[in-house]
């Protein structure tokens, strides 16, 4: 198998996108984070002595997705032109699941803008209740769907 980030002569390089088609390319991903009563009482009832906990947890995955390229060497520097965030309270855990969604039309996926800001955003909610409980865990982060480009669909 050819590894693509590869040149002929085993060097790293980010793969030339040039020759692609632009289509809509759209990517979700999620994860949880689970934590103590204490923690998700004091994020859900707004008591968090830092701010708000999920707002901050969704402008950081904001930032994540957009910050991408910057912190993952390969990926292609990308012109957005959506992304949301959703927040679902998991009070049976307890926690939290993070929902990120990024879209743009253009040459390369945004998988890895996905991905990056769901980890940033739970990353962030971990950061902002560590004080009450620094056993948090922070799982399942995946790639949820994704559309578009020559490999099509995918769907978990």
């Amino acid at each position: 198998m050819k590894l693509t980030h590869l040149d002929e002569n085993q060097r790293p390089k980010m793969v030339d996108v040039s020759d692609k088609n632009q289509t809509t390319r759209v990517a979700v991903a999620s994860g949880i984070i689970e934590m103590s009563q204490e923690a998700y009482t004091n994020i859900v009832s707004e008591n968090n002595k830092k701010g708000p906990v999920l707002q901050t947890a969704v402008i950081a995955a904001i930032m994540g997705v957009k910050q991408t390229s910057t912190l993952i060497p390969m990926c292609h520097p990308l012109n957005l032109s959506g992304i949301n965030c959703d927040v679902d309270e998991l009070p049976e855990l307890p926690g939290f699941k993070l929902t990120v969604t990024a879209k743009l039309t253009g040459q390369t996926g945004v998988e890895m803008e996905a991905l990056t800001g769901t980890s940033i955003g739970l990353l962030t909610i971990y950061d902002m209740v560590k004080a009450i409980d620094k056993g948090m865990v922070i799982r399942h982060v995946q790639l949820e769907e994704k559309s578009g480009g020559k490999n099509g669909d995918y769907k978990r």
